[in-house]
C-alpha cells in the first residue's frame, strides 16, 4: 500500500500542477479574448473564447490521463499504449468498468487516479462555470447598454 501511494501521490502532484497551468492559461486567454459584445458579431465571435477554454481544458485531462497510462506500462501492468490509455481513462473518469483489472500488487493506483480525476475535472468545471457566468455577465450588460 505505501508503495501505491510513493508513486501515485507524486502523479496526482503533477497532474494537479500541469491542470493547474492549463486552468491558469485558459483563464487568462479567456480574460484576454472577451471584451463587450459587438453588435452583429454574431453568437460564434461571442461564444469562441469559451469553446477554446473548454478544448484546452479537456486536452489538459486527457494528458493527465496519458500520463497515468504511462505509468501503468513503466509498473508492467499494460504493454500496449492503447490498453493502458483506456484503463486510465476509465479510471480517471471515475466511470470504473471493471473489465480490465491491475495485478493486485498495483491496485491501489485505480482509486488515486479516480480521486485525482474526480479532483481535475472539479477544476475543470468550476473554471468553466466562471468563464461561463463572466460571458453571461459581459452579454446582460451589452444588452442592458444597447
Amino acid at each position: 500500500m505505501l508503495r501505491n501511494l510513493a508513486i501515485g501521490l507524486p502523479i496526482m502532484l503533477l497532474c494537479l500542477t500541469l491542470q493547474a497551468a492549463v486552468t491558469y492559461w485558459s483563464v487568462r486567454f479567456y480574460m484576454r479574448q472577451a471584451g463587450p459584445t459587438l453588435p452583429g458579431s454574431g453568437l460564434f465571435a461571442n461564444v469562441r473564447p469559451l469553446l477554446i477554454v473548454m478544448v484546452a481544458m479537456m486536452l489538459g485531462n486527457f494528458v493527465q490521463i496519458v500520463i497515468w497510462a504511462i505509468l501503468f506500462i513503466v509498473l508492467g501492468e499494460f504493454s500496449a499504449l492503447y490498453e493502458a490509455v483506456y484503463h486510465s481513462a476509465v479510471n480517471f473518469t471515475s466511470l470504473g468498468y471493471g473489465d480490465v483489472v491491475m495485478s493486485a500488487r498495483w491496485k491501489l493506483m485505480g482509486p488515486l487516479e479516480a480521486a485525482n480525476g474526480v479532483l481535475m475535472f472539479g477544476m475543470t468545471s468550476a473554471a468553466l462555470m466562471a468563464i461561463l457566468q463572466h460571458l453571461i455577465k459581459v452579454q446582460f450588460e451589452a444588452r442592458r447598454q444597447q
